[in-house]
């Protein structure tokens, strides 16, 4: 675990705000670095329009605004451009979005006639609002990183993730990606763990449903580690275990940086025998009643990550080994 830094000077020009969709997470950032989180206000008027207000001064100052775009994703985002613009125009030194969870990551290309690739045009807009920097983690894929057009630290819990992981039995064990598009992913935290990586063969058909027509690798009998950047229904996940299924699989540790857990995916995944665990971290925030059996979900906190890569950028240190695909040299 990283350490705080309440007694840095160059913190005394910070200020840490957060919108409506994760102050919990937002505190613990602002208490890492020794910081009180500064006060916003948020209410709406009777048309339904938001007035937001930003509680304290941020002339001159580093100013960090801390909101996932989680559900729900549209007031959210709208909120996050309001606050963006106000530190903006209210003589901000800079301007940093801080996004745990950017959910239109998902919409990174045109795979239909007539679509947005709404990806891009979410980063452009928040640019357009006053996001000079952005802090972001475990995009859905890697050219998403390429829709932002000023400094973007990408970032990972891949360090999370081989800590609490060292701590189990991983003899028996192979790190699984669901699909080809996430194996990178998947085999550099093999090797952090000296592991086999094996992917899944998998098509997507809706926002809710999945094909998954084999595994390449060995996983006979193995205890797979089933590793997605995402959990939101669990299409993904239920139709991979079907498939580990025939390969006599029956011990899966589900590994998602984002545990949405949207519509039914709680009870559809509790209803799956072969999950021992399912480890998410607190990029987003997860109500009781979405949460599966709590004697299988285990929530890391990444808060630290986000503290240390914003101390980093004031202090103008290099923030390279928290990155998403960042391979550390070999000397």
């Amino acid at each position: 675990m990283l350490t705080s830094y309440a007694n840095d000077p160059q913190m005394r020009d910070v200020l840490i705000f957060s919108g409506s969709a994760h102050p919990v997470l937002a505190s613990s950032i602002a208490r890492y670095l020794g910081l009180n989180l500064s006060p916003t206000i948020v209410r709406k008027f009777s048309n339904d329009n938001y007035f937001i207000q930003l509680g304290v001064s941020v002339r001159s100052k580093e100013v960090f605004i801390v909101q996932p775009i989680s559900p729900p994703c549209s007031e959210n985002l709208v909120e996050l451009f309001f606050m963006l613009d106000i530190a903006r125009s209210a003589g901000a030194r800079s301007v940093h979005a801080v996004i745990p969870y950017y959910s239109y990551a998902r919409s990174d290309k045109k795979d239909a006639p007539r679509i947005s690739i709404s990806g891009r045009l979410i980063a452009d807009l928040m640019q357009a609002a006053g996001a000079d920097h952005f802090i972001t983690m475990t995009l859905h894929s890697a050219q998403v990183h390429g829709f932002f057009s000023v400094p973007t630290d990408h970032l990972t819990a891949h360090s999370v993730f081989v800590e609490h992981l060292q701590t189990r039995d991983l003899s028996n064990a192979v790190v699984l990606a669901p699909d080809i598009g996430h194996a990178k992913r998947a085999v550099k935290l093999a090797r952090a763990l000296d592991l086999p990586a094996a992917a899944g063969e998998k098509t997507r058909l809706g926002d809710d449903k999945v094909n998954v027509t084999g595994i390449m690798g060995n996983v006979t009998g193995k205890h797979v580690l089933l590793v997605d950047d995402e959990i939101a229904t669990g299409s993904t996940i239920i139709e991979t275990i079907r498939a580990l299924r025939k390969e006599g699989v029956s011990h899966v540790t589900v590994l998602g940086t984002h545990g949405l857990f949207t519509g039914n995916a709680a009870r559809d995944l509790d209803a799956v025998d072969e999950i021992d665990e399912i480890v998410v971290t607190n990029t987003v925030p997860l109500d009781e009643d979405r949460r599966p059996a709590p004697q299988r979900l285990k929530v890391l906190p990444v808060d630290h990550i986000f503290g240390e890569v914003i101390r980093r950028n004031v202090r103008g240190e290099s923030v390279g080994e928290l990155f998403e695909f960042w391979h550390k040299p070999k000397i």
